[in-house]
C-alpha cells in the first residue's frame, strides 16, 4: 500500500507546480504563516502545501526559512551556518517531479563530525503532493538523523531519505528502511531546491484580528438602535422571518432566548430550549421579538422548529424543512418523520403569501462539534444551501459555543487561528462563503448579560436584516 501512495504521490507531482508569492507571504493572517528569513528570503511553498506541512504538528506552529539552496548554495556547512545548530528544523527537498520530501529534527543539527548520529524520538519524514501529505515518524530514534560531511556531503534520516550535496546542486536518493518503517522503492532524483525551516510554536493568536469589531457600549447601543428602527424595504412585507436550521443540541432555542435576552437587558429563559437527544422543539413556531419587555415587536421574527437529524427518521426532513421555508407549513405544524407535510395536511397553504414564506436561512451549528457530524447531516445541509439558493434566499451560519472552541477573551475572537480554522470548516460543511459565519454566544448560564455577548448577538441580527435587504434588492 505505501509503494502504491508513493507512485501515486509521484504521479500527481508531475502537474504540481510552485509559485513564488511575495504578496502572500507578508502580513496575511492565516492559520500559519512562513516568515522571512534575514536576508529577505521567500520560501518556494505556497499556502495549501504549508497548511498540509504544519498540520503534521500536534500544536500550532509557524515556519521560519532559515536556508535555502538556490540562494545560500548547496552546502551542509553553509545549512550549519544559518541553523546556528538550533532544534526543530523541518527539511523540504523539492523535486523536479514537483513533488515535496522532508524530514523534520527536534534535536539539534548536529556539527560537523564524520557520521555524527542525532537521536530524536520526535523526529519524522513525509511526503506531500499537491491533495495529500502522509508522515512517518521514527522507530529507532537512535538512528533519526545523521550527516556525513567526507568526500560524500549527506543529510539522511535513517537511510530512507539521504540528501546528497555537491557540484552546488542537491539529489534525493530514496529508500527501504526500518527506522522509519516506509518500504519505499529504491529511487534518485535531483531537487529544484532545498530549504530548512525553524518549526516554532505559533501560539492561538493573530497578530492583528482579521475582522474588524468594536467592543465598546456606544458600538453595542449603536447596534441596538439599528435592529430596533429597521423596517424592510419591501413592499407588503413588515416582518422578516429567519428561519434556524440545525442539528439538535446547536443551540437555535438558546438563539432566540439570547436575542430577547440583550433587548429586555436581562436573561430571559422561556420555556422552549431542553436538552435530550431528540431536542426540545418538534412544532413550528415563530417568536416575534420585542424592543424591550411589553414594548412593540422589532421587525424580526425568529422561527424554530425540530432539529435536523442524521437521518429523516431521526429528525427534520428535507421535505419537511423545504416546506417550511416555502411557507406552506401553518403555524404550529408538529413534524413527524412518518407523515410528511402534504397538501392535504392540517392547515397547509396552497399559495402562501410573502409574509407566510422564509426570508432568511440561519443554518446553527455548534464549534465544538464539528468533526462529530455525520456525513448524512452534512449532505442534508449542503441540499438545504443548495434548494435555498434556488429559491433566492440568502442564508447565514450561526456558529455557537465559540466561547469554548475560540479564546476566553471575547475581544480576541476574530484574532484566533482556532475559531477562524472553525468558521473556515463550517462555512464549507454548508457551501456559504466565510464572510456567511457569525460567531455568537448564547446567554446559558449566566444571570446578567454582559456587553461583549451581546455585541456578538446584535451583530449577527443586524447581519440577518442586512441580508435580506441586500436579496431583495436583486
Amino acid at each position: 500500500m505505501i509503494n502504491e501512495l508513493f507512485s501515486f504521490v509521484f504521479l500527481e507531482a508531475s502537474n504540481f507546480r510552485f509559485a513564488v508569492r511575495a504578496s502572500r507571504r507578508s502580513g496575511r493572517t492565516v492559520g500559519t504563516q512562513i516568515s522571512r528569513s534575514m536576508d529577505f528570503g521567500i520560501s518556494r511553498m505556497d499556502l495549501q502545501t504549508e497548511k498540509r506541512l504544519v498540520k503534521l504538528f500536534s500544536s500550532r506552529v509557524n515556519l521560519c526559512l532559515l536556508y535555502q539552496g538556490s540562494r545560500h548554495g548547496f552546502s551542509i556547512c553553509t545549512i550549519q551556518e544559518k541553523t546556528q545548530k538550533q532544534g526543530n528544523l523541518i527539511f523540504l527537498a523539492y523535486l523536479e517531479s514537483g513533488a515535496i520530501m522532508g524530514g523534520y529534527l527536534g534535536g539539534k543539527f548536529p556539527s560537523l563530525h564524520y557520521s555524527e548520529c542525532v537521536q530524536d524520538k520526535k523526529a519524522f519524514v513525509f511526503l506531500v503532493s499537491q491533495n495529500t501529505a502522509i508522515h512517518f515518524p521514527v522507530v529507532d530514534a537512535c538512528q533519526a538523523f545523521h550527516i556525513k560531511s567526507n568526500e560524500t556531503k549527506m543529510i539522511s534520516f535513517g537511510e530512507c531519505l539521504n540528501m546528497e550535496m555537491k557540484n552546488d546542486s542537491c539529489f534525493v536518493k530514496v529508500g527501504n528502511d526500518a527506522v522509519y518503517n516506509t518500504s519505499w522503492p529504491e529511487i534518485t532524483e535531483s531537487c529544484v531546491d532545498v530549504e530548512v525551516h525553524r518549526v516554532q510554536d505559533a501560539g492561538d493568536l493573530m497578530l492583528l484580528p482579521w475582522r474588524e469589531m468594536s467592543w465598546t457600549e456606544i458600538y453595542r447601543e449603536n447596534l441596538k438602535k439599528d435592529l430596533v428602527s429597521y423596517k424592510p424595504d419591501i413592499v407588503g412585507l413588515s416582518q422578516v422571518r429567519a428561519l434556524l436550521l440545525g442539528p439538535v443540541g446547536a443551540g437555535k432555542s438558546s438563539f432566540i432566548n439570547s436575542i430577547k435576552s440583550v433587548l429586555c437587558r436581562h436573561v430571559v429563559n422561556l420555556p422552549i430550549t431542553g436538552s435530550g437527544s431528540d431536542g426540545f422543539t418538534s412544532k413550528l413556531k415563530s417568536y416575534p421579538i420585542r424592543a424591550e419587555k411589553g414594548g412593540q415587536p422589532i421587525a424580526l421574527t425568529l422561527c424554530d422548529l425540530k432539529g435536523l437529524g442524521d437521518t429523516e427518521e431521526t429528525g427534520l426532513s428535507l421535505h419537511d424543512a423545504l416546506a417550511v421555508i416555502k411557507g406552506h407549513a401553518p403555524e404550529g405544524y408538529k413534524f413527524q418523520s412518518k407523515a410528511p407535510l402534504q397538501p392535504n395536511s392540517p392547515g397547509y397553504r396552497v399559495d402562501p403569501a410573502l409574509q407566510d414564506k422564509i426570508h432568511c436561512v440561519l443554518f446553527v451549528l455548534d464549534a465544538c462539534r464539528l468533526h462529530s457530524y455525520s456525513k448524512e447531516l452534512k449532505d442534508t445541509l449542503k441540499k438545504l444551501h443548495w434548494e435555498s439558493s434556488d429559491l433566492g434566499i440568502p442564508q447565514l451560519v450561526l456558529l455557537t459555543h465559540v466561547e469554548l472552541a475560540g479564546p476566553s477573551d471575547m475581544h480576541n475572537i476574530y484574532a484566533s487561528h482556532n475559531l477562524r480554522e472553525k468558521m473556515e470548516e463550517a462555512a464549507e460543511m454548508v457551501g456559504v462563503p466565510l464572510f456567511s459565519v457569525l460567531p455568537v454566544k448564547n446567554y446559558a448560564s449566566e444571570l446578567n448579560v454582559d456587553y461583549d455577548t451581546d455585541i456578538l448577538l446584535l451583530s449577527a441580527a443586524c447581519q440577518i436584516l442586512h441580508s435580506v435587504d441586500y436579496a431583495f434588492e436583486d
